[in-house]
């Protein structure tokens, strides 16, 4: 199976001869993307600015199928179509990816080529550095690629509170980028996990990639397991008077024997300010973690705010 936002990628690469840097590619994706209204992918502040772990997902697999390859040299890693893709008719049908897009898709990849085919890797970040700075806020090279008036705007875009919050948050109905976005903007310096089991078959949301992507993004990450609750106890919860007897139960028992971890979180909260519980469910009525919130905002004496993003 291959998604319709895959087809975009191939087509981008397909449109400039069929070879790009990783950089390039992820910087043209998203230059893509802001002239769709339904965007094939989002994207985050990064290390080299925008960036979509999705996309870049996207490459391993195709790469597994043969589709595309990936080449590593002293300049850096080019993402290309495998000339064996011509035979790939199994998957995609007709190997000519442009064709398979919608018009209007296919018109935006066609302008990206005449606007941005004959540029360098630098010019084509320099330009979304530009343009989009608040994409350029985590960028490890901006100082060398941009003038001192350019940073500043780029500084301009940072988020950055003093007083102490506490916030919860579901990743339902999230891709990691928009979620970690969203933290990005509360200015979130510490993701406490308080899922039982931090697996989940969403992409991005499995401890060890979300906890990357959060380094990535300058956010620590931190599981707090003991804080969870058994995946056999939400099996059947119908209504939301089903999650209240389950939470009622909830801070009747784990609550009551977690101080250590909950006194742990109200002392990060004195330390870095911003912290934010995450779970699954996007209502927050339907999560534990708006019960261990109160928990923790009552042992701050109710001084430390906190709201559900």
């Amino acid at each position: 199976m291959t998604y319709y936002r895959q087809k975009i990628l191939l087509a981008l690469l397909e449109v400039f001869n069929g070879r790009l840097t990783a950089k390039q590619l992820q910087k043209l994706l998203f230059l893509a993307t802001r002239h769709q209204d339904i965007k094939s992918y989002d994207f985050v502040p990064y290390y080299y600015g925008c960036f979509s772990f999705q996309a870049n997902q996207d490459v391993l697999t195709l790469y597994n199928k043969n589709i595309l390859q990936i080449t590593e040299t002293p300049n850096g890693r080019y993402i290309s179509i495998d000339n064996g893709t011509k035979t790939q008719c199994d998957l995609f049908g007709d190997t000519q990816f442009l064709s398979q897009l919608k018009s209007e898709d296919k018109q935006i990849i066609l302008q990206l080529k005449s606007d941005f085919g004959s540029m360098s890797q630098n010019q084509l970040i320099r330009f979304t550095y530009i343009n989009y700075p608040f994409y350029a806020i985590k960028s490890k090279i901006a100082k060398d690629i941009l003038t001192t008036e350019e940073l500043i705007k780029i500084s301009q875009q940072k988020r950055h509170y003093t007083e102490p919050y506490l916030f919860t948050i579901g990743y339902e109905g999230h891709t990691l980028e928009s979620y970690l976005k969203v933290l990005i903007l509360k200015d979130i310096q510490i993701l406490c996990d308080v899922r039982k089991n931090a697996y989940s078959q969403k992409y991005g949301f499995s401890k060890s990639i979300l906890e990357k992507a959060c380094i990535g993004v300058g956010i620590k990450y931190i599981h707090i397991p003991a804080l969870g609750i058994e995946s056999n106890k939400r099996s059947s919860l119908d209504c939301q008077a089903d999650y209240d007897r389950l939470f009622n139960e909830y801070e009747n028992t784990t609550l009551r024997t977690a101080n250590e971890q909950l006194n742990y979180i109200v002392d990060l909260l004195h330390t870095e300010k911003r912290i934010a519980l995450t779970c699954f469910e996007k209502d927050p009525k339907q999560c534990h973690r708006t019960r261990v919130a109160n928990a923790i905002v009552k042992l701050t004496h109710n001084k430390i705010p906190f709201i559900s993003l």
